[in-house]
């Protein structure tokens, strides 16, 4: 039967531009585009709860550089065969590779240092940040189109995305678009940073109970990008590890925020954030248990629960039969 050519999203001519003798990487340029946004929206709701501005700041001043280096180092425990290989390859951050989880664990937990010292109300704060934070990382989602990266499998929806051959990975260079995942989990956060929001005006949550909703809502998104992405990845029983990190943190989130609201009119303990910092580091340490396991092949990495359809099967032209 014929088939009639769909439209699509075009890849990037380049992953950024010139200025002089600079090269601005696209990547790093979301990066702090978005670390502006998260600090433009929390000062906005931290004030909103009579906070100061000066707290935004200097929590921004060390949770960013601490949310870089424990992104950096996730990916690096975590993805070590995707590391350049050349002596300056573990700090190449302009080419990706910061893994979110551990970003948002060594940021929160740097932020969380400040605010115990300052004698702020964390969990207010918490819920300040929260919606701010998914902003930004719908933002920093807009580098991974730049870099062509975190996309998933091949697909003939008029959305597909144009993946050039030298970002393919093995076993799908024959195909040319494939799923924008990031480009899911960018609508995914902006929508759920909104619901936060509403939530906030209209119901009586107890804080953090909005951070806490906040992980296990982004978990939540992460378990199904986990399962149609394609790229490199370290596989446990034919799943990728970020899928079952994802599960126990969304779990865990929901729990946590179940128990959050339980507690009656009582002010949050200490003990509900340093439950919250554990559950910050769960998902780090879980991570780290499956680092030995290998890659594995194209054929492999598909087996068990996947969306995705395995190069065999996959549609390799962007045409559909009328």
């Amino acid at each position: 039967m014929s088939g009639v050519t769909l439209g699509f999203l075009p890849s990037p001519p380049s992953n950024g531009f010139s200025v002089g003798p600079l090269f601005v990487h696209a990547y790093g340029l979301a990066y702090v585009l978005a670390v502006a946004a998260a600090i433009v929206i929390t000062v906005r709701r931290w004030e909103a709860k009579g906070g100061n501005r000066e707290l935004v700041y200097e929590v921004a001043l060390w949770g960013f550089p601490a949310g870089v280096i424990g992104g950096r180092l996730y990916f690096l425990a975590t993805s070590w065969s995707e590391v350049p290989p050349h002596w300056w390859g573990p700090l190449a951050v302009w080419k990706g590779g910061l893994g979110i989880w551990g970003g948002i664990a060594a940021g929160t937990l740097a932020g969380m240092w400040v605010l115990r010292r300052r004698g702020a109300n964390i969990p207010v704060f918490l819920d300040a940040a929260a919606p701010a934070l998914l902003v930004a990382q719908a933002i920093g989602r807009v580098g991974n189109y730049f870099n062509q990266e975190l996309f998933g499998g091949p697909t003939t929806l008029p959305w597909g995305l144009e993946i050039s051959p030298a970002h393919r990975p093995a076993g799908y260079l024959q195909y040319a678009t494939f799923h924008p995942t990031f480009l899911y989990e960018l609508i995914w956060n902006l929508l759920l940073a909104a619901a936060l929001v509403w939530l906030g005006r209209h119901r009586s949550i107890r804080p953090p109970g909005l951070f806490a909703l906040y992980v296990a809502g982004y978990s939540f998104a992460r378990i199904g990008e986990e399962l149609l992405r394609v790229d490199p990845a370290h596989y446990i029983l034919g799943l990728r590890l970020n899928l079952y990190v994802a599960s126990v943190l969304c779990l865990a989130g929901l729990a946590w925020f179940v128990r959050i609201q339980r507690g009656g009119g009582e002010a949050p303990t200490s003990g509900s954030m340093r439950r919250g910092g554990a559950l910050l580091a769960t998902g780090g340490l879980l991570a780290l248990t499956g680092c030995g396991q290998t890659t594995g092949t194209t054929t492999q990495r598909n087996q068990g629960l996947s969306l995705v359809a395995p190069p065999s099967l996959a549609a390799p032209h962007r045409t559909v039969d009328t």
